[in-house]
């Protein structure tokens, strides 16, 4: 699920991401060019209707003895100056400006003396002519300051615009990832629909999608629980009656060798025996029937328990016991924590060797109690740990009995239960002997209302 959701994020978010930053960088571009562009003609355009506002101030006052050029005022940046400069028939020497003769009315761009001017010529109504002008380098830089400020708010809006769409983008797919989270934590057997409510309308197909497939694969695992079950209450009574036939067959009298190969079928028939009820504890512990936890005594279970199991410890020479007598009131199930120790004693029991020892203990630690079951036998080396909670798994090089279920049924229980299974060395400086751990919540009883 891990790649899946790296796979979700590097290629659709991201690239969405990535595209949508694109557009928005090259509509930006696009817009801060003609922004610009445009401010710079209207800058440019004012400053010409400067020059002819000025030209009619001049025709104005042409009867008030007009110099061929207008004096500078005091004080004015001689850039940002204006210049109005009467034209003769000939080139003008006396004002600032040597313009040739014979220019047409009108605004143009002329180059004078190294340096370029913005020019306007007007005739006035007694036939003479007017010229006013302006540098054009003082023109274009108050045109290009004007259109710059036209278009910084958009330049630092951009970079804001990236970030929130990147935000958007993340918060858009937050309920994939939120459902990709959700699938991920479920255990192997919580196979109920997923939410679709919440989930957008393109995802809400790939939602049905997933809701179809648990509930096929809900289908199957019941026909495979129904099918293993069903066979081994199928076999339970064909087994039952050969084994008691062949305890009858036992008082009979026969040779040493009958009698030897009669103990090898009723030690085969004993492990198939053991097998179908370890097949009927995994199916029951894999049913999705819930089951009324209540509040359960350690030490009474450890007795149950001891009281099962103590004759397999007595043929098999095992010190079975309890240390210590502290109790914990657990909130389980009865049945299900029941079969879950049955299963682990009986699995040490069965892997210790004769004259050894299995040990069961409770210990409580705020809001919850530990059960501690250990024994001095091999073990259960670290790369193998895992391995033994699967089905049918054994330990190579093991002679003793077995179908490699015990701990595969535990694993099951402990997960519907939502407890905490470790599994140790007893021993970790020898490596040697198990030691199994189960974490359960303590029971707590509701306040009593005054």
């Amino acid at each position: 699920m891990d790649g899946g959701q790296k796979r979700v994020n590097a290629s659709l978010q991201r690239r969405l991401s990535l595209s949508l930053s694109l557009v928005i960088v090259l509509v930006a571009l696009v817009a801060g060019v003609f922004s610009f562009l445009s401010a710079m003609d209207e800058a440019n355009e004012l400053q010409d209707d400067v020059l002819r506002q000025v030209a009619q101030l001049a025709q104005v006052a042409q009867g008030q003895s007009l110099p061929g050029a207008a004096a500078p005022l005091q004080g004015v940046d001689a850039e940002a100056r204006v210049i109005v400069q009467r034209l003769g028939s000939g080139p003008v020497r006396p004002g600032p400006l040597a313009l040739p003769a014979g220019l047409a009315d009108g605004l143009q761009t002329l180059e004078v003396g190294g340096q370029s001017y913005r020019l306007l010529l007007s005739t006035t109504a007694d036939g003479a002519r007017l010229a006013v002008a302006q540098p054009s380098a003082f023109r274009d830089e108050i045109a290009r300051d004007s259109a710059l400020r036209t278009v910084m708010p958009l330049l630092l809006l951009v970079p804001v615009l990236l970030l929130i769409v990147a935000a958007l983008v993340r918060t858009m797919f937050q309920p994939m990832a939120a459902l990709a989270r959700e699938i991920e934590q479920r255990a192997e057997h919580e196979l109920h629909p997923v939410a679709e409510q919440q989930l957008p309308a393109e995802v809400q197909p790939f939602a049905t999608a997933i809701n179809r497939m648990l509930s096929k694969v809900e289908q199957s695992l019941q026909s495979q629980r129904r099918f293993v079950a069903d066979a081994a209450h199928a076999l339970r009574s064909p087994l039952t009656a050969l084994s008691l036939q062949a305890e009858r067959l036992a008082e009979a009298e026969m040779s040493a060798q009958a009698q030897e190969r009669l103990a090898q079928l009723r030690l085969g028939l004993e492990r198939g025996r053991q097998l179908l009820n370890q097949l009927l504890s995994l199916a029951r512990a894999q049913s999705p029937t819930e089951l009324v936890p209540a509040p359960l005594s350690a030490q009474t279970l450890y007795r149950q328990v001891l009281e099962t199991l103590m004759p397999l410890a007595e043929t098999r020479h095992i010190d079975l016991g309890v240390e210590g007598e502290q109790d914990a009131v657990l909130w389980a199930c009865e049945l299900d924590l029941f079969t879950l120790l049955s299963n682990l004693v009986d699995n040490a029991i069965r892997y210790t060797p004769p004259g050894g020892r299995v040990d069961l203990s409770v210990h409580s630690h705020q809001n919850q109690a530990t059960l501690r079951i250990q024994d001095n036998g091999p073990g259960i080396p670290l790369a193998e740990r895992d391995k033994v909670l699967q089905p049918f798994y054994r330990l190579l090089g093991n002679d003793q009995t077995g179908s490699g279920l015990g701990l595969s049924i535990v694993q099951t229980i402990a997960q519907r239960m939502g407890a905490d299974m470790q599994l140790d060395f007893s021993d970790p400086a020898r490596h040697s002997g198990l030691r199994v751990e189960i974490r359960l919540p303590l029971y707590r009883p509701a306040p009593q209302g005054r």
